[in-house]
């Protein structure tokens, strides 16, 4: 059976765990590196890799951290290119195109939010069991059928809102979604 772990969610950070007694993945890097160790115990460098979905600092904080621990983190080149990342520790995937971490079955799906980018991720194991993880989006279009859990975190801060509507980084029309 899988277990989804929640350590941190909101817009001082993000941090989850997702495993299946066999591998497990590290959903989003947005707390200081320390913080994490402490959340997993010490077992961030255990982990068989780790999921980013977009370049926010809520989520994205300890990227390069998780690379220096040993981690494989996979993300969008959007992200990739936006955050400058480097590195044999980086990899990037494509909406649509799946790969495999460990004894997980991984298909990036496109997701709609104000980031270079972003994916949601559609993850299932070889018995069958299927997460979906969605952040920060408004839409996805896809249709999902057997999941065993859904993971989708969100937020919302008017002040952060209005200021990416005036920049132009969200349309106007978007800001009552």
């Amino acid at each position: 059976m899988i277990e989804f772990q929640a350590f941190a969610s909101g817009s001082s950070g993000n941090l989850y765990t997702l495993t299946d007694g066999k591998s497990t993945l590290l959903l989003e890097c947005g707390l200081p590196f320390k913080e994490m160790q402490r959340a997993t115990s010490f077992m961030v460098s255990e982990m068989a890799g780790c999921l980013l979905t977009h370049t926010h600092k809520d989520h994205s904080k300890s990227v390069v951290d998780v690379m220096r621990a040993g981690v494989d983190v996979y993300t969008s080149q959007g992200t990739i290119g936006a955050l400058g990342l480097s590195g044999h520790r980086i990899h990037a995937v494509e909406a649509g195109r799946q790969f495999r971490v460990g004894a997980w079955h991984i298909v990036p799906l496109e997701a709609q939010h104000d980031a270079p980018e972003p994916l949601a991720f559609l993850i299932a194991n070889d018995r069958g069991e299927k997460c979906l993880f969605a952040t920060d989006t408004y839409y996805l279009k896809n249709r999902f059928v057997g999941l065993n859990l859904i993971a989708i975190e969100c937020n919302y801060a008017q002040d952060i809102l209005a200021a990416n509507v005036e920049s132009g980084a969200v349309p106007a029309a978007m800001k009552d979604r």
